[in-house]
Formats: C-alpha cells, structure tokens, sequence
C-alpha cells in the first residue's frame, strides 16, 4: 500500500474516492494506518477524498433505485431478504437509519436503492447521506491512523494478514453452512 501511495502520489487519493464508490472500509482503514506509520498519506485529503467517493456512490445506488428499483429487484431476487431488511429498518428508524447504514454488515449495499424505491425525498436524502458519509469517513480514517500509529509497521502487516485469513474463514465456513442449511440442490 505504502508503494501504491509513492508510486502514484496524488491521483491514490482518486483510487481512494473511487474505491470508496463502491465499498472501502478495509482500503481506507489500510491507507489511513500506512499514512500513520510511513507518513506517505495524508489523513485529510484520504478523508476527504473517501467522503466525497462514498457520497457519490450512495447517490448514484439511490437514483438507480429510485429509476429502475423494481426492475433491480426483478433481476436479482437473491437480493430481497436484504432489501426487505433494508426497508423495515427504513420504515422503523428514517434518519438514524440513513446516517448509519453504512456502519450496517449485509444491509449497505442496499440501503441507498432500498431508500430511493421507497421514494425517500431527494433532499433530504442528499443532506443526510452528505453527513453519514463524512462521519463514515472520518471514523474509519480516524481508525486506521490510530491503529497503524498504536501497532507500528511491522504489526500492523501482521495484524492485517490475520484480519484478513479470519475474515476469509469466516466466508469460507458461512458459505458452506449455508449451503448444508439450505440442503442439496433439486436435480
């Protein structure tokens, strides 16, 4: 990571708002510790850059819901538990759930088409994702400086690599209970 800032100095922090877009938590936590221990991120402009990635792309999810939600729906109904969960959580809590789905496991990548297919306001969509998608990427920079300054370059590669093999664990194991729970196949 520390080489992908040096070798591409300014235009990481494009690849940060980019990734950010779609997902980022793992990223912007890793560049954020690399900035802390290599002093080669700047914890600002990462957090700006994310915030900005993370705003646009909850946009575009909640337009493309608000467009083409049933049609999305239609086209991959693996994804209605989620959406449901989504909008019952919407229904329950409006604001607080918008200013925290991003902090959600399993419900974010919905979360933005599940508001715009409620007909959530525009408006106030657009503050409120404005304002969660700055704390997001303020407390997941914040994280990442913390942790990388507290652990040091050396640990925290360690601690990277044994987030990541439990993480992948983790999938593996739910993929394969799932797939038990669920049962074999009709032939």
């Amino acid at each position: 990571m520390a080489e992908f800032w040096a070798d591409w100095g300014d235009y990481a922090y494009l690849a940060a708002a980019l990734w950010a877009f779609f997902e980022g938590e793992t990223f912007v936590l890793a560049a954020a510790a690399i900035g802390a221990t290599m002093g080669v991120v700047d914890p600002w402009l990462l957090m700006g850059s994310v915030w900005i990635g993370s705003y646009l792309g909850d946009q575009t999810w909640f337009y493309l819901g608000r467009r083409y939600g049933p049609a999305i729906l239609r086209r991959f109904p693996k994804s209605q538990p989620r959406v449901e969960r989504a909008n019952a959580l919407l229904e329950r809590y409006g604001t607080l759930f918008i200013l925290s789905f991003r902090f959600l496991y399993g419900v974010r990548n919905v979360a933005s088409v599940v508001c715009g297919l409620a007909g959530y306001p525009k408006l106030r969509f657009a503050v409120l994702n404005f304002i969660a998608a700055g704390v997001w990427a303020g407390s997941f920079v914040a994280a990442g400086w913390f942790l990388g300054a507290w652990l040091g370059v050396e640990r925290l590669f360690w601690a990277i690599c044994t987030i990541a093999a439990t993480a992948l664990a983790f999938f593996v194991a739910r993929h394969f209970w799932m797939r038990r729970r669920v049962g074999p196949a009709p032939t």
